[in-house]
């Protein structure tokens, strides 16, 4: 029979592996935590992105629907006046020319609200990508702390330390981005928020 041949354990390195190990799981549990306080927080951003942009739809179609009845106030009293043009007693002209002052009145007063209106609806376009900007942020945060989750997990099972080590830059930029979404920095970096908002 062969004899069994035993494995013989360095002491130190297995030392060395349980003190890696406690340095990931301590990593992974922060990383954990830290991206629930930004899930949620992003939820708030998500729901502030879609009311902004129910009320900047609301307005827009309002805007939309006095921008039509002042042109049809505007043709009817044209009509009116190019119909006083056609008379000459100012008896019958008159009542021409006071139905057409009634409906130049009422455009001008289409006009004047859907300024406000127009106005409204910019507010609530520009709230909308305020709120984007950080939701931006916020997702970016969840991609770059995923994968160092998942790079240190792979440490984990590896015990390879410089793995460790390369798990810490998508971390560090992962919290960066959660932290500048949290508290509102113009932190933005196109050049990875573009791919991310073309693959939605």
């Amino acid at each position: 029979p062969m004899d069994l041949v035993e494995e013989k354990k360095d002491p130190g390195a297995e030392k060395k592996h349980e003190h890696l190990n406690s340095w990931v799981a301590f990593s992974i549990a922060l990383l954990a935590a830290f991206m629930g306080i930004c899930s949620i927080k992003d939820g708030n951003v998500v729901q502030n992105m879609q009311q902004s942009q129910a009320q900047w739809i609301d307005n827009w179609t309002y805007y939309q629907a006095k921008n039509i009845r002042e042109d049809i106030y505007k043709t009817t009293a044209d009509e009116m006046r190019l119909q006083a043009s056609t008379l000459t007693t100012p008896a019958a002209i008159t009542p021409f020319s006071k139905r057409a002052d009634f409906y130049q009145k009422l455009a001008d007063k289409e006009k004047s609200e859907k300024d406000g209106v127009k106005s409204d609806a910019t507010k609530a376009l520009d709230s909308y990508n305020g709120y984007n900007f950080h939701d931006d942020q916020f997702d970016l945060s969840g991609a770059s702390l995923s994968l160092a989750i998942t790079l240190f997990a792979v440490t984990a099972l590896t015990r390879k330390r410089w793995l460790y080590f390369v798990a810490l830059f998508p971390a560090i930029f992962g919290i960066v981005m959660g932290l500048s979404g949290l508290f509102a920095w113009k932190i933005h970096p196109d050049f990875l928020i573009n791919p991310l908002t073309f693959l939605r």
